[in-house]
């Protein structure tokens, strides 16, 4: 059975498509389903369109493979009043229901997707929330969906360091010590982060996957982020063009949630919620 699996994020639309147990290959569109929604409780009409139709581009490639398409919606579809408005749009598009997953669904799906059932951890920045989730001796000991990601700082606080510092630190400040636990980073702010950190020209998940990502490191990159202009952090190896507004805040996040529960690196993985999705919803 051959799959397609698109993920509805705050930042991008993303597809993967699989078959015969493994991950042909994925591929994502920079749609800002939820820009402004730090400010507004509705998603724009501009954002819905765009992102509605990147889905129903994804499916319809999805289909011409002979996949099976399934899609699933997180933070800024839950989030908004008229969430339900986009997924009639994108139902009436394509022909797909949307799938809204809850905040604590959203953090096993990126755990699964990284660990399958191994013990450790996933921290996922998100466009409009942070997951962080834990598994020891085979058993959920933490998880929490954080109501912060990178497209939210960037419209509450836009690059101003203070202010993203008064909104994160906040968040972040009753999570746990997960000092000596394996913990990988997913999602686009960590691929970004790595991807910079590995200086690459091009994204490869073969080289990103379990690369080490020190706090010492994440916290340096996000300080030689924040004062950049756009124009200056697009000509950096490894930056994706269409992260470049939001990605100092995600780095400054993501190094919070590393000093506050005491990690001294955490690792990238490629597999993500989108396996995590296939695995817990559509092959179990």
């Amino acid at each position: 059975m051959k799959y397609a699996v698109v993920d509805i994020g705050s930042n991008s639309v993303r597809l993967m498509v699989w078959a015969d147990g493994k991950t042909l290959y994925k591929r994502v569109k920079t749609t800002r389903l939820g820009e402004g929604l730090a400010l507004s409780p509705h998603l724009r009409e501009g954002a819905m369109e765009r992102t509605a139709q990147a889905v129903a581009e994804f499916c319809a490639e999805g289909r011409a493979l002979g996949a099976e398409c399934r899609a699933f919606a997180t933070a800024a579809v839950r989030t908004a009043m008229n969430g339900g408005d986009f997924c009639a749009r994108v139902k009436a598009l394509c022909g797909v229901a949307a799938d809204v997953v809850s905040g604590d669904e959203e953090a096993l799906l990126g755990l699964s997707g990284a660990l399958g059932e191994r013990d450790g951890g996933i921290v996922d920045i998100g466009g409009a929330s942070t997951e962080v989730c834990v598994r020891r001796g085979g058993e959920l000991s933490f998880r929490v969906s954080l109501p912060v990601g990178a497209v939210r700082l960037f419209d509450l606080c836009g690059e101003d360091r203070a202010l993203l510092s008064g909104e994160i630190f906040p968040l972040v400040s009753g999570l746990p010590s997960l000092k000596g636990e394996k913990i990988y980073a997913v999602g686009g702010t960590a691929s970004t982060l790595a991807s910079v950190l590995l200086g690459l020209e091009e994204y490869d998940a073969s080289r990103l996957q379990d690369f080490r990502m020190g706090a010492k490191e994440v916290s340096a990159l996000a300080e030689r982020l924040l004062p950049l202009s756009l124009e200056e952090r697009k000509k950096i190896g490894g930056m994706d063009p269409a992260r470049a507004d939001i990605i100092a805040g995600g780095a400054l996040l993501l190094a919070a949630i590393m000093q506050k529960t005491e990690l001294s690196e955490v690792f990238f993985s490629d597999r993500d919620n989108l396996e995590g999705y296939l695995y817990r919803k559509v092959l179990s």
